[in-house]
């Protein structure tokens, strides 16, 4: 019954897509299609609440789509219930806030169609219970996302991004192809049900994993695979942005979850090393990454990378005590993956939103033009802190509580008999705390430069406060950060039928515990209460500015401030961005970045200004992407010819390549 409540409203976002078309020339156009996405999204979310809660068995339904001998197979079970509440719940809070940032769209013709359409997408995606299905549904996601990112088509840069997202998401649909293609075996088994009964060799699980890593993992961002995102996320609609950054990429985790962790078989120990090398470079590079920006959509997407990166050391870790049998460590593991995975999806979302709400106010991405709105916005600028101190793993808020048990986690890796994990895992622990410091500091620098100090620009001095209904979107996801953060048991708890599933072991229950506290492992070793911390933060807060207004002088005093004798501060001469993170940039850059800073200082009685320049590279680009990029295009200059060939030689090329595929199955079945 969940199931078909679920498909029913996939069917119904489908719908919309054609309607938005038909109704693109009417005023009300954008409120029909936003609220009526916000409905179906809401009846999905409960309909997946309620299954997830109630721990109800799966749910399975064929229908005669698609392959004629094969058809169309979906499934509603634990892990995809718990990525239909994520998927969902992100689209109920992009369709609030685009019911008041749709009204400011410059073409929302070319959004309206594909963004029903997008979510339906995502929704199937994680529905689907056989290949062809899975396939098909990421492929169309991929192209729904790719119209949403170049509805804008007349900037150039918005373009180019679609381009190189349209080819770094045919990249990672080519991988999943070839991964469902080796867990089908020979004789083609593509359900999933088929897959986990085939029980693959050890051979075919790992190659699977390597395919998956590199498919699911090019979509949702791990490096070096990345380089999509901070070109995709900041040209899209800031509520598509939200999508993109906080659901789709959930979507990728998903599916390398469902391969790895129900299909691939039983994993072997060394899989967790791959997995957790990339995750710790993802992490920390997605940080200094974002550090570098002036951008705020920019800044917000490389911290997607970053937080991705997070997610994956807890698959990695969850994989590693799999594979050595203790399923108690591997269940804290994979329940701090799950975890940070719903998390990141409410912050991330709510910082977008914010991002949105400011380009809407004031026309500027670029932090260095911003400043000053904490007067004109100061309800965006509340929330919008509220998503930084909780990104930059902040008690009480949820950020923290999914960042303490990944370290929880990492805390248990001396068990572990594997020299190469003992001496890796902490490794990747240093790594995490690193970039759980560098991210409080960009977030810093975020809030500080783009709603602190005074207005850099006219445009910032003339901003107001958003329409209500984006407010109340970008609210309802700060209360959630709160209440995830506070109340983690309850959180922690509902995870459990998905960590039961796959890995055989959930944590223990929390939600019953004195003060609502979490004991991950046990009370002598570690516990943490989010209520506590909140009611002391309250009290203690209430208790100084009680003090300071009783007790403080009530003189005011109005003075001009310092400016090293000038009569009035120019706002230009504020710590800006870039200053904020030179010292940064001078200890990583050079090595991450090569950076380059040049300075020129005019000579004495010289009236120009002095200036400095600054150069970043991205290495990863310059060294992997612009080589093969120009080997392609050689290759494709001299495989040019074979469209000059003649009908005989079209004939003995083709009757080749058959004989090869011929002799390639005959050897493999």
């Amino acid at each position: 019954m969940t199931l078909a409540v679920v498909l029913a409203c996939a069917v119904f976002l489908l719908a919309l897509a054609p309607l938005a078309v038909a109704v693109r020339g009417i005023q009300a156009a954008s409120p029909l299609i936003y609220g009526a996405s916000l409905a179906a999204s809401v009846v999905s979310l409960a309909a997946s609440l309620v299954h997830l809660l109630a721990a109800a068995p799966p749910e399975t339904v064929a229908l005669p789509l698609g392959i004629p001998w094969l058809g169309s197979h979906f499934r509603l079970d634990a892990l995809s219930a718990f990525f239909l509440i994520v998927v969902d719940l992100g689209a109920a809070g992009a369709s609030l806030f685009a019911l008041g940032y749709g009204k400011h769209e410059i073409a929302p013709g070319r959004v309206l169609p594909f963004y029903p359409a997008f979510l339906a997408a995502m929704t199937l995606v994680v529905l689907a219970d056989d290949a062809f299905s899975f396939l098909l549904s990421w492929e169309f996601m991929s192209l729904t996302s790719w119209a949403l990112v170049v509805s804008h088509h007349r900037l150039p840069e918005n373009v180019r991004a679609g381009y190189v997202y349209l080819i770094m998401a045919s990249f990672g649909t080519l991988c999943l192809l070839l991964a469902f293609g080796l867990l089908a075996g020979p004789d083609g088994h593509y359900t999933f049900a088929q897959m986990r009964a085939a029980h693959p060799s050890a051979a075919i699980g790992a190659l699977a994993l390597l395919l998956a890593l590199l498919g699911a993992g090019s979509k949702a961002g791990i490096v070096p695979l990345h380089v999509w995102l901070p070109l995709a996320h900041p040209a899209a609609p800031s509520q598509v942005s939200g999508l993109m950054s906080g659901v789709m990429t959930k979507v990728a985790v998903y599916g390398f979850v469902r391969i790895v962790f129900d299909l691939a078989g039983a994993p072997a120990w060394w899989w967790s090393m791959v997995v957790l090398a990339l995750a710790g470079i993802t992490t920390v590079m997605g940080v200094l990454y974002a550090l570098m920006q002036h951008d705020l959509k920019r800044l917000l997407a490389y911290h997607t990378v970053e937080n991705i990166g997070i997610v994956f050391i807890g698959l990695g870790l969850a994989l590693a005590f799999k594979a050595y049998g203790m399923p108690f460590a591997a269940a804290l593991a994979f329940t701090a993956a799950l975890l940070h995975v719903f998390n990141h999806s409410l912050f991330k979302s709510l910082l977008f939103f914010g991002s949105g709400a400011v380009l809407t106010a004031t026309g500027e991405r670029d932090m260095e033009h911003l400043g000053g709105l904490i007067h004109r916005m100061p309800q965006t600028a509340f929330v919008f802190l509220i998503g930084c101190a909780a990104i930059s793993a902040l008690p009480p808020l949820n950020g923290f509580v999914s960042e303490w048990l990944t370290f929880q986690a990492i805390l248990l890796s001396p068990q572990l008999p594997s020299w190469g994990l003992k001496l890796l895992v902490p490794a990747v622990g240093a790594l995490l705390a690193l970039s759980a410091a560098l991210a409080a500091a960009c977030f810093v620098k975020a809030y500080g430069v783009t709603f602190l100090g005074r207005p850099r620009t006219r445009s910032a001095e003339t901003a107001s406060e958003t329409d209500s209904w984006s407010l109340a979107a970008m609210m309802l996801l700060a209360a959630l950060c709160l209440v995830a953060g506070i109340l983690p048991g309850l959180f922690i708890d509902a995870l459990a039928p998905v960590g039961s599933t796959l890995i055989g072991a959930r944590m223990p229950v929390q939600s019953g515990l004195q003060w609502l506290s979490i004991i991950p492992i046990a009370a002598s070793r570690s516990s943490y209460d989010g209520l506590l911390v909140f009611l002391f933060m309250v009290m203690s807060g209430t208790l100084a500015a009680s003090a300071i207004h009783r007790f403080a002088s009530d003189r005011l005093r109005r003075a001009p401030a310092w400016d090293c004798g000038y009569c009035d501060l120019n706002p230009a001469a504020q710590y800006s961005a870039t200053s904020f993170v030179q010292p940064i940039r001078r200890v990583f850059g050079s090595v991450v970045f090569a950076a380059r800073e040049t300075a020129g200082m005019p000579a004495p009685g010289d009236t120009r200004p002095a200036w400095l320049k600054v150069e970043l590279r991205d290495l990863v680009w310059d060294c992997l992407y612009a080589p093969l990029a120009a080997a392609i295009e050689a290759a494709a200059g001299r495989l040019n010819r074979l469209q000059f060939l003649t009908i005989r030689q079209f004939l003995t090329l083709v009757f080749c390549a058959l004989v090869i595929l011929l002799l390639v199955l005959a050897v493999w079945s």
